[in-house]
């Protein structure tokens, strides 16, 4: 059998002459396994009783509670510090020093969110239930709707982001996008009450701003323009949309820049929009027209042939 050597030698040797997908002699990054299991607990805490094998009573609930936030704390925490640690790294002015006791205090901070974040996502189950005919109860939003799965972690994942967290927020909403087909970035700002009705294919950019009651179907893109320069030069800026309240855009349709949706819009499917829309509009594009082909009679076939 040939040694394997020379191989080793040349996978290592690449190493040394590629930049930029090499991370040795670096700080452990955030495990993406562990922020995903952690992002699980989470949702766990926020949906008692629909996460987890364990039977929740009303004399059980409040030690199995306390037991998953004092270990889920510490395991966020740990998960912060290495990121926190990481961006410091690539910031000298950053106090590196800082790092765990900031850790464990955004780990606090992310957890006494959590209340917030489940009156939130009370209204967003409450709107497909209502905004779903085929729904039968709020127990089928929660344990089968994907849409109500890929908000549930764009809050949690926004709330770190607001911290400014790398990393971890986009492990998170990434995991949810490989879930269930649906893309939101934890950078987009989302109001309460949001339903996306199927939600495969749905993308939603860093800086979008949407309102109260809006309701996506599948297919739809709030996107930004593409830029030919370097897109180092305008991140953190506005260039997505903004979709004001009571807002439905169906399926397919796409929305690009940093443009506002008017209160009470209503977007047609596979619409092209990149200027700004009054409140109150419809947009619907040209209706196909149908053209029926003559059909050949058979007595003119056969004069045809002969």
């Amino acid at each position: 059998m040939n040694s394997l050597d020379p191989l080793i030698n040349s996978l290592v040797q690449s190493y040394h002459n590629l930049g930029g997908i090499n991370h040795i002699d670096g700080l452990n990054l955030p495990s993406r396994d562990e922020v995903i299991a952690i992002t699980r607990e989470l949702l766990a805490l926020i949906f008692p009783g629909y996460f987890g094998n364990e039977r929740l009573t009303s004399a059980n609930v409040t030690h199995i509670t306390g037991y998953r936030v004092t270990e889920l704390h510490q395991r966020l925490a740990l998960q912060i510090e290495r990121s926190l640690r990481y961006a410091c790294k690539r910031s000298p002015a950053c106090p590196e020093h800082d790092c765990t006791d900031n850790a464990h205090r955004c780990a606090r901070w992310v957890i006494e969110r959590l209340p917030e974040l489940r009156r939130i996502l009370t209204t967003d189950v409450e709107a497909a239930f209502k905004g779903d005919p085929a729904c039968y109860s709020h127990e089928e939003v929660i344990v089968c709707y994907p849409g109500l799965f890929a908000i549930s972690v764009q809050r949690l994942a926004h709330v770190l982001y607001g911290f400014h967290i790398p990393l971890i927020p986009r492990i998170m909403t990434e995991y949810a996008h490989h879930q269930t087909g649906i893309d939101i970035h934890p950078g987009a700002t989302i109001g309460e009450y949001f339903f996306t009705d199927h939600g495969t294919g749905i993308v939603i950019g860093e800086t979008s701003v949407i309102g109260k009651n809006v309701k996506l179907y599948q297919g739809v893109t709030l996107g930004a323009k593409s830029f030919p320069s370097d897109a180092r030069q305008i991140r953190g800026v506005k260039r997505h949309p903004t979709i004001e309240d009571d807002v439905i855009i169906y399926a397919g349709a796409t929305i690009l820049g940093d443009i506002t949706i008017g209160r009470g819009s209503v977007i047609g499917g596979n619409t092209w929009i990149t200027d700004n829309v009054a409140p109150g509009t419809t947009i619907v594009i040209e209706p196909p027209k149908m053209r029926i082909r003559e059909s050949r009679s058979c007595s003119s076939h056969a004069a045809s042939l002969s």
